[in-house]
């Protein structure tokens, strides 16, 4: 990936944005060609984390950029979330995912939800990558369906008795801290912190993924953990609380996608120009043409798609079904677009000598994580007719 990449930008979008938003971009673009794409096809190939990013990941800011200073955030508005998250994932879903997870699923429900002394113990350290956070809500038997969920707590003094498993983890296999999920005796969901080294809790790592292959996914165990009762989430109770966690972590999804988009993008239209068949270059033949013209249609389109959402989020007003719809639409973009350009590479495209293939093993999981492509096309549809299908 080259260090002097540019954004394709047909519509002018740039114009839209802030001279902060375009120094932002441009920090983060440099810190993704200096420190993960010299060395993504080797871990992905390994798969095996990278943590050593950890730590550079807290200093360029991808930690709770939009949480308060004042919590160790960086006080950012949601178009420079997004576009970190644009720029993370250019190199690789899984280092974006490690980021969104750190912002979007840990620090974010406990600002939004946590007590004043819950933030003020776990927030500058995440922010600054010290501890590391993971999300617990899906489970075994329920995916798509949370709040079928058969995690439980007990009430034992000041204590909770907690018990159940989460799967699809991302971070769990090194996580200090889980944000889990669990329901209380009068089955009402809760978010609990959850931390490492209290008895009966683990966390195997899953092996043998083809997709996300430089992130690291594990599960959650809960064998009667003893966790005290000040570290449950106040602020908010019901399914509502994590869903409203899912919805941050979506919006930045939206702007991650368009990012993979750019990449192999960028990459099939400098191979076609170089690549010559026939006398020509491939870039002359109209078929390939026609795939890079829709390319960039495509990615235009998601751009103006995700800087109104962005202008939305910022002013308190985005809704779920806008968020999904963003969500849905700019992943299966992505998928499209990295199907097309792993076409015009013909064979060279499914090595690792080129970013197109794992970007796409990548986007199997992007495309079904924090919502699937069905479920979010039934919010929409319930949005449009105010019918549930689920």
């Amino acid at each position: 990936m080259s260090q002097n990449f540019n954004s394709p930008d047909f519509y002018n979008i740039d114009e839209l944005l802030t001279e902060e938003h375009k120094l932002i971009r441009e920090s983060t673009r440099q810190w993704v060609s200096k420190s993960v794409s010299p060395i993504i096809e080797e871990y992905a190939q390994k798969a095996k984390f990278p943590d050593h990013l950890i730590k550079e990941l807290a200093e360029i800011g991808a930690f709770g950029p939009y949480i308060p200073e004042k919590y160790g955030g960086a006080g950012l508005d949601q178009i420079s979330y997004g576009i970190m998250m644009q720029e993370i994932e250019r190199g690789d879903s899984g280092i974006r995912s490690t980021a969104s997870v750190q912002s979007s699923l840990v620090m974010y429900p406990i600002w939004k939800f946590g007590s004043d002394e819950q933030k003020e113990k776990y927030l500058p350290k995440l922010a600054k990558g010290k501890i590391m956070g993971c999300f617990g809500l899906t489970e075994p038997d329920h995916g798509s369906n949370p709040g079928g969920m058969i995690s439980n707590f007990k009430s034992d003094g000041d204590y909770v008795i907690l018990n159940g498993s989460k799967m699809w983890i991302s971070n769990s296999p090194f996580a200090d801290i889980a944000v889990v999920w669990a329901k209380d005796e009068n089955k009402r969901i809760h978010g609990i912190i959850v931390e490492r080294g209290m008895d009966g809790f683990t966390t195997p790592e899953t092996h043998n993924k083809w997709s996300l292959r430089a992130s690291s996914t594990g599960e959650l165990i809960f064998d009667n953990v003893r966790v005290p009762k000040k570290n449950i989430l106040p602020g908010k109770s019901g399914l509502g609380a994590p869903l409203m966690c899912l919805d941050s972590a979506r919006y930045g999804i939206s702007w991650g996608a368009i990012g993979v988009a750019m990449d192999c993008y960028s990459t099939a239209l400098k191979y076609s120009l170089e690549r010559i068949q026939f006398g020509k270059p491939i870039a002359a033949k109209q078929l390939q043409q026609k795939k890079l013209a829709e390319m960039l249609t495509e990615i235009t389109k998601a751009q103006l798609l995700s800087w109104k959402l962005g202008k939305l989020k910022n002013e308190d007003r985005a809704t779920s079904a806008q968020i999904s719809l963003a969500k849905r639409n700019n992943v299966d973009m992505a998928m499209n677009i990295a199907r097309d350009a792993r076409q015009i590479l013909g064979g060279m495209g499914i090595t690792g000598d080129f970013s197109i293939m794992r970007h796409m093993m990548n986007l199997e999981s992007v495309i079904t994580y924090e919502g699937t492509h069905d479920i979010h096309l039934l919010i929409l549809g319930n949005e449009i007719t105010g019918h549930n299908a689920f």
